[in-house]
């Protein structure tokens, strides 16, 4: 197949694609910023997505794409607390679904699309979320706003135009390319960064439970979804992907400090606006249509994702005198109160 991928220089984005290559496929990227992770392992356009642009048949914005088979749509602003003070970034989200959707549309091409976990909120309805359980009342942010959004833009394309799609819903996707701190700071590196320098971490809610999915286990499960959409096996679903078991966010810290070989030093604080504190997945859709079988619990996630850390830090060391100063400076519109301190977002 021939697959466009949005977002393609993220951390999923990176990992799928290269996955796609492995199978034989073609993959063609759309990204604002160059890949950092592979180079030129796969041809990408640097655009940014987020413009309104006048309706352009042969790709978005005048730029002509590539013929392709299928769209996987993983572009969006996801930092949960820089949308909570730049809200105009989660209509930017919704503008850049629009703008696939358009291209989709005019060439006839099924889409896959990421979203989140988020769309459930924060309400201790369930143990297990199932895919049915959202409902837009909850949401807790204008992130996961941008998500619901995004999702109703979707199922109105299949019925008003006939788009085949399908939805996943992504939980705290960890591992292999997301140390990019110094451009988004997420949680499980941050925390790798910060015990591998002896340094403490603050965990934002002493009993938050979230389900974390390494990423080759989010990947697998998409993979599958594209063979079953392009197959018209699995056809305008909505499907969560992740490992479907919880662990505290504290569970996390001690075992990324027992990988690096300290003593845990954690802060407890209270869960800052906007935030989802309990969340484990209802994978039973997955599985059932995709034969998805997560692979990696957390403890083995860890240990791979340490090792990746280690291995990438030898290779540029450079990243390794990066201060949680630097860091706090990066996130600093934000407003992180302390040092290290970041919740984990899809």
């Amino acid at each position: 197949m021939r697959v466009l991928v949005t977002g393609s220089s993220g951390q999923i984005g990176t990992n799928l694609a290269l996955r796609l290559l492995r199978d034989g496929h073609e993959v063609f990227g759309v990204d604002k910023r160059p890949n950092g992770w592979v180079g030129s392992e796969f041809p990408t356009l640097l655009q940014d997505l987020a413009g309104h642009y006048s309706a352009f048949p042969g790709g978005i914005n005048g730029v002509e794409y590539p013929e392709v088979d299928l769209v996987v749509h993983m572009a969006a602003h996801a930092k949960v607390h820089q949308l909570v003070r730049q809200p105009h970034r989660a209509l930017e989200n919704a503008i850049m679904t629009f703008n696939v959707l358009e291209f989709a549309r005019g060439r006839s091409l099924p889409i896959v699309f990421s979203s989140t976990r988020e769309v459930y909120g924060d309400v201790h309805r369930f143990e297990e979320y199932a895919e049915e359980a959202a409902d837009f009342a909850f949401t807790e942010s204008p992130y996961s706003a941008s998500k619901i959004a995004s999702e109703a833009m979707i199922y109105s394309y299949a019925r008003c135009y006939g788009l085949p799609y399908l939805v996943f819903r992504f939980s705290n996707v960890y591992g292999r390319f997301d140390n990019d701190l110094a451009r988004m700071v997420r949680v499980i590196p941050l925390f790798i960064h910060t015990m591998s320098h002896d340094e403490p971490v603050t965990v934002f809610g002493a009993e938050k439970t979230l389900d974390f999915t390494y990423v080759d286990d989010c990947v697998d499960g998409i993979v599958r979804g594209i063979d079953g959409l392009m197959e018209q096996r699995v056809v305008n679903e909505t499907i969560n992907l992740a490992y479907g078991q919880g662990n505290t966010l504290v569970r996390a810290a001690e075992l990324i400090a027992s990988e690096v070989g300290v003593e845990p030093k954690i802060t407890l604080a209270p869960s800052l606006l906007g935030e989802v504190t309990h969340y484990v997945a209802d994978t039973a859709k997955a599985r059932q249509l995709l034969g998805y079988n997560p692979r990696v619990p957390l403890d083995d996630g860890i240990a791979r994702a340490v090792a990746w850390f280690k291995e990438h830090r030898e290779q540029h060391p450079e990243e390794e005198s990066i201060s949680s100063e630097t860091l706090v400076a990066a996130d600093a519109e934000l407003g992180w109160k302390t040092e290290a301190t970041i919740p984990e977002r899809y």
